[in-house]
């Protein structure tokens, strides 16, 4: 776990703040949901034979014997918010977005830790290809929003309880027969959980299941013609994808169209962001027959990428440089005015030679500089210096908190 210290946090507001300006032009609302839930409810929505469930949920009982877990993940959370509140009776469609930390007991690497942070998004209630090919438009635009142009959108499908059972029995019988070729974590989960021996990436593996049978040649007629149609939509909306057959998701509840963001940037740990339709679950976890859909980004990985274009500390408007304790009074009044009009205004309060001040206005990046002395105090103007155009202004004293909030908070 690690502190997010300013200087960085700048990047995490970036990011957070463009993805509520564009979930919100896509409809969506902030829910905010506890870090901590009961054990049961990760267990039955993302499976008990998962690597989360299984090794890397922080799970403990409290003085009355519960069971309960820092939430692993975000989607089964705002389901249980979203049924135990009746979001479904106040519109027949839902779309909520989150934002927050989440906790798992992995093994730290690059961009991963053991509580790390998503932005995700959920849509509630749809069933209709459009809604998945909207959700990845979305996606694919808030990484152009917030410039992270190393990414690739993968799509697959895993189908449906319908199409699965057959697949996963081909699979199955694929993987018995290279079972001295796998990792000891594949030869565990070949039968419990057999689509994750698809996603090891122990090199092994990968060449052991190169020939595996893929699940798109397994789809149900519906959900062949589910994916075909989120292909085309997606077209339609000039939304970049490739297709990748051996794409497979960690959590269980996932069925019809999976997803990832892929990056060539961070190693064999690519994904950026993933997601899936879920539409078994909402009733799963006691709620109408609800179909879903949603995605996760990760925050750290997130923030690797933008390293790169680091995102600048927010620039003082105004620093007042002030000789004198009758000038720093004078300063310190002015400033808090501007800063009550939300005007990011700063000051020395150690005073310090004109100098001094200077060189920590320079280093504030203020991007206007008012001295302000005894010989200002007496002509009842000082001089405003711009710092970035290099010119210099002699403003009069009365009615300067007016004038400069007239001049700065316009538009």
């Amino acid at each position: 776990m690690n502190d997010i210290l300013p200087g960085d946090v700048e990047t995490w507001q970036f990011l957070e703040n463009h993805a509520r300006r564009i979930f919100r032009a896509y409809g969506f609302a902030e829910i905010r949901v506890p870090v901590v839930e009961k054990t049961e409810l990760f267990c039955r929505s993302i499976g008990e034979t998962t690597d989360i469930v299984e090794k890397e949920m922080y799970t403990f009982d409290d003085k009355s014997g519960h069971s309960l877990t820092l939430r692993p993940e975000g989607t089964a959370p705002v389901i249980r918010s979203f049924i135990e509140n009746k979001l479904y009776a106040r519109d027949s469609v839902a779309k909520l977005y989150y934002l927050g930390p989440m906790f798992r007991y992995e093994r730290p690497q690059k961009g991963r830790y053991r509580q790390f942070h998503q932005i995700g998004a959920e849509i509630l209630g749809v069933e209709d290809p459009k809604i998945d090919a909207q959700l990845l438009a979305m996606l694919s635009h808030y990484f152009e929003a917030v410039e992270i142009g190393d990414v690739e959108l993968q799509i697959n499908s895993l189908g449906c309880p319908e199409c699965r059972p057959g697949y996963r029995k081909a699979l199955t019988a694929f993987l018995e027969e290279r079972l001295p070729a796998l990792c000891d974590d594949c030869r565990r989960r070949y039968l419990t959980n057999p689509l994750r021996v698809l996603d090891c990436k122990v090199p092994g593996c990968r060449e052991a299941t190169a020939g595996a049978p893929a699940m798109l040649d397994h789809l149900c007629e519906g959900c062949d013609s589910h994916f075909a149609r989120v292909q085309g939509f997606l077209r339609d909306l000039g939304t970049p994808f490739v297709v990748n057959p051996r794409m497979v998701r960690g959590l269980d509840y996932y069925s019809k169209t999976t997803f990832e963001m892929v990056t060539n940037s961070l190693g064999s740990q690519n994904a950026v962001a993933a997601g899936g339709r879920y539409d078994g679950l909402v009733e799963d976890l006691g709620g109408p027959a609800l179909p879903g859909i949603g995605f996760a980004m990760g925050v750290e990985r997130l923030v690797l990428m933008k390293n790169s274009q680091q995102v600048e500390p927010p620039r003082p408007e105004l620093f007042i440089a002030a000789l004198g304790e009758a000038a720093a009074n004078h300063a310190f009044r002015l400033m808090t005015s501007l800063q009550r009009r939300c005007i990011h205004c700063e000051m020395d309060y150690e005073g310090k030679s004109l100098k001094s001040q200077l060189r920590r206005a320079d280093k504030l990046r203020a991007r206007h500089v008012l001295i302000l002395g005894e010989s200002e105090l007496t002509a009842g103007t000082a001089p405003l210096r711009d710092m970035d155009g290099g010119t210099q202004d002699l403003l009069p004293l009365a009615g300067i908190e007016e004038l400069l909030a007239e001049r700065w908070t316009v538009g």
